[in-house]
């Protein structure tokens, strides 16, 4: 049985491009797999490619000297990673790591910056997903400092299913618990309480969203105020 391989315009930003900008990167964006904890880029590294994730999602992570680390912001088929070409640096000082296997395609860093000069509806897009994921990230850092540990949850999970085709989550505790820069034990206690409440089901390294609606009643502005903003500059 074949795999079936997603087109370059599974990824919003390049759906969202002119005919003739996306005829003009067709040749150069290469088709790659993504598997499940694949590091796209590490810390403080210089970055060859701008990737464009189609059936993906990839976490961006800090790590510290201790070992811990918390995730930030991911990206999915609605952006892109490695935005630290886009902006004109050469690395970034925190890792990119796949969260949910799929593929996507690649941008090498020296055609991107031939497209940029350009001019063209790419950079114009990619700034408008830079502002985005800034919202992203202050909104994560904002949840993470004042809102329970439930409302935080039911945010990872909503901005992954908005993501995915499905309503399923192949996610172990331990790397919810890595993402949210918490102890498992207090994730095992938040995912019990939701699915008590038939929100979720879970089963080990599975999650299955039972009730979304229920689900968004639970979580906190911060998911509304990422999905607004998104909608506002992407839609």
């Amino acid at each position: 049985m074949s795999l079936i391989i997603p087109t370059p315009r599974q990824n919003h930003i390049l759906a969202a491009l002119p005919d003739a900008d996306y005829v003009r990167l067709l040749p150069h964006l290469e088709h790659i797999s993504m598997p499940l904890e694949w590091m796209v880029y590490e810390a403080d590294c210089p970055l060859g490619y701008l990737y464009f994730p189609a059936t993906c999602i990839v976490s961006l992570f800090h790590v510290l000297e201790s070992g811990a680390s918390t995730e930030f912001a991911i990206t999915g088929n609605e952006g892109m990673v490695g935005i630290s070409l886009f902006m004109g640096g050469a690395s970034m000082p925190s890792e990119a790591v796949v969260q949910s296997a799929g593929s996507g395609y690649r941008l090498k860093a020296s055609i991107l910056k031939k497209e940029l000069a350009l001019n063209g509806k790419l950079q114009y897009l990619g700034l408008r997903y830079v502002q985005t994921l800034m919202t992203h990230m202050a909104q994560t850092a904002v949840c993470n400092r004042h809102h329970y540990l439930e409302q935080q949850l039911c945010r990872w999970l909503l901005l992954r299913l908005d993501r995915l085709p499905s309503n399923d989550l192949t996610i172990t505790q331990e790397r919810i618990a890595n993402g949210l820069g918490v102890r498992r034990e207090s994730v095992t206690e938040a995912a019990r309480k939701l699915q008590i409440e038939g929100l979720i089901q879970y089963q080990r390294g599975h999650i299955s969203v039972l009730d979304r609606p229920k689900l968004e009643g639970r979580v906190c502005e911060c998911y509304v105020v990422q999905k607004r903003e998104f909608d506002r500059l992407l839609s």
